[in-house]
């Protein structure tokens, strides 16, 4: 299902992301907490399960990173010895090709030919992170040695306000094999907005075929967590940083935005014809955040049932 809306570059795609456990965990409490996520994501109505791939990314600001890096497991690894043979669909492993020498993720594409496999490849953070490949030679490997993996790539819309050639960036990864992109999380709403304007026009202009473009929303359960996502670069306006901070439940008053911006972002992009999707993160460990992402997906699938474009 998952590849042929990938293929059929259809609306509608909907994931659920989250991050592996922390790399410290005995193959016992991995096999514990593989359980319990399992449980809990096994009969959820997705397209399709988003694993991360985390870096540290203290190189891409000079600002205290407010929550500690702790190392995760491999996302292939989990997803291989834990996740694979207890879903019913796919799993997109995030790849940080720079995190990688040549000859390991000349290996890795290897050892995936011949299997319907989806990943999403992430650059560098920033220019000063130290790398081996960068993702242009990663785009390259993957063609010469496994072109058939289904890859995606990163969109971020408020870079787009910027910058205001985020559209360029996607149709130059599409050129280089992307058939899909998932953005960070999404809490600028005008700058989503302007991003599907400008990608829709060159599309138009330039007689190119647009792909499905899936926005990520994320709950956030604290101030803390507000500031860990400013500090990973996701951009919240003053008056909605503002109101969230003085709601009376942060958490509650979140998911109620996201889903508001989803529901415009759909019907924006019904619009222009331009096929997206959505992905929700479940990145925190506190059960009541992780609630609220459940909360959250099953909204976001109403509005794509009601109303499939």
């Amino acid at each position: 299902m998952l590849k042929d809306k990938i293929k059929n570059k259809k609306s509608g795609i909907l994931l659920y992301g989250m991050t592996p456990p922390k790399a410290k965990h005995t193959k016992e409490e991995l096999k514990v907490i593989a359980a319990r996520q399992i449980q809990r994501i096994k009969d959820l109505q997705i397209d399709g399960l988003v694993l991360y791939d985390i870096q540290d990314e203290s190189d891409r600001t000079d600002e205290k990173r407010p929550f500690p890096f702790i190392k995760t497991l491999d996302s292939c690894e989990y997803a291989k010895n834990y996740l694979d043979n207890s879903l019913n669909f796919p799993v997109i492993v995030y790849r940080a090709v720079g995190k990688y020498d040549k000859s390991e993720f000349k290996q890795w594409l290897k050892e995936r030919v011949g299997r319907e496999f989806f990943s999403v490849f992430v650059g560098a953070a920033s220019k000063k992170t130290k790398i081996t490949i960068d993702i242009k030679e990663a785009y390259r490997l993957k063609k010469e040695f496994d072109d058939e993996l289904i890859l995606g790539g990163i969109v971020i819309p408020e870079r787009h306000t910027a910058k205001k050639d985020e559209h360029l960036r996607v149709f130059s990864k599409i050129e280089n094999g992307c058939e899909y992109f998932i953005s960070q999380a999404v809490y600028d709403f005008k700058a989503a907005k302007k991003f599907l304007d400008d990608y829709a026009s060159y599309a138009r202009e330039n007689g190119k075929d647009m792909v499905p473009i899936i926005f990520t929303f994320t709950p956030c359960g604290s101030i803390k967590t507000l500031e860990f996502m400013k500090w990973l670069g996701v951009h919240i306006a003053p008056d909605l940083e503002k109101k969230l901070k003085n709601a009376e439940d942060i958490l509650e008053e979140s998911v109620k935005t996201s889903i508001k911006k989803f529901e415009l972002l759909h019907r924006y992009a019904k619009q222009k014809n331009i096929p997206i999707g959505a992905n929700v993160e479940s990145i925190a460990i506190r059960k009541v955040e992780i609630d609220a992402s459940i909360v959250l997906l099953n909204e976001i699938r109403k509005i794509m049932e009601s109303d499939i474009i």
